[in-house]
């Protein structure tokens, strides 16, 4: 005769503690990767191992999240996880090559004007390449992220450009000195003599004692200083990359 079988009671309630267990998990690792899982596929595999796939493989990266995760039955369970973890990126504008600067629509006079200021800066041995670029970046033809959405596009401008190089000169900065400076902070071309590199220079000066060699060693290390024109004073205004709370 055959004996009618139990059910195994041990075994329902284990299962049902890792069903559980694994909700847990899902919920730590999404509150630790945030959004970009919100795309991926999960699997399990019987090792109690969490794989994260995402269909772009081209902008993922292999990663490894350890968790100790406490269950229901409050036992302390380490939990490790290997995945792909995406990686969005943000939008990115098109910046124009030297070539695409070439074809710019520009009067006669805007081109000798250009060509004027890439001579200003044949001094520093700078490629027309790297001169084109630092104009653009410096007079809004190239998108620089330190002028953010308010740079105007203008043709660069001869007069300006030697002024202001002039007066980095007079800030006892050799040329050298100064082709590093632009190698930094290109957009230096672009900023106000007057209300901007000056002023800031007294700034460093009357308030905080920085003059001379200690000017010059600054201005090599930090050169955005020269631009900044905005002080928050921490209540932010959206300019950080112009605020003194940077300095």
């Amino acid at each position: 005769m055959l004996r009618k079988l139990k059910p195994n009671t041990n075994l329902e309630t284990k299962i049902a503690n890792s069903k559980h267990l694994l909700i847990e998990v899902i919920s730590c690792l999404k509150r630790m990767l945030g959004k970009t899982l919100a795309s991926s596929l999960l699997t399990f595999d019987s090792a109690t191992q969490i794989c994260f796939y995402s269909p772009d493989f081209s902008r993922v990266s292999p990663t490894i999240v350890q968790l100790n995760v406490n269950n229901s039955n409050g036992l302390l369970m380490n939990v490790v996880g290997r995945g792909w973890i995406s990686h969005v990126y943000p939008k990115k504008r098109t910046i124009r090559s030297t070539a695409q600067i070439e074809n710019l629509t520009l009067s006669d006079e805007d081109r000798k004007t250009w060509k004027a200021c890439r001579q200003a800066l044949s001094t520093f041995n700078f490629n027309v390449e790297e001169k084109d670029n630092m104009l653009g970046k410096a007079f809004g033809h190239v998108h620089s992220p330190y002028w953010g959405e308010e740079r105007k596009t203008e043709v660069p401008n001869f007069e300006v450009v030697n002024e202001i190089l002039d007066y980095l000169r007079s800030l006892s900065l050799s040329d050298d000195d100064i082709y590093k400076l632009l190698k930094k902070f290109p957009e230096v071309l672009g900023c106000s003599l007057e209300h901007e590199l000056k002023t800031n220079v007294q700034i460093l000066e009357k308030q905080w004692g920085i003059k001379g060699k200690t000017l010059r060693n600054l201005l090599l290390r930090n050169p955005k200083v020269l631009g900044y024109n905005v002080d928050c004073k921490g209540d932010c205004m959206a300019k950080c990359t112009r605020c003194w709370v940077r300095f």
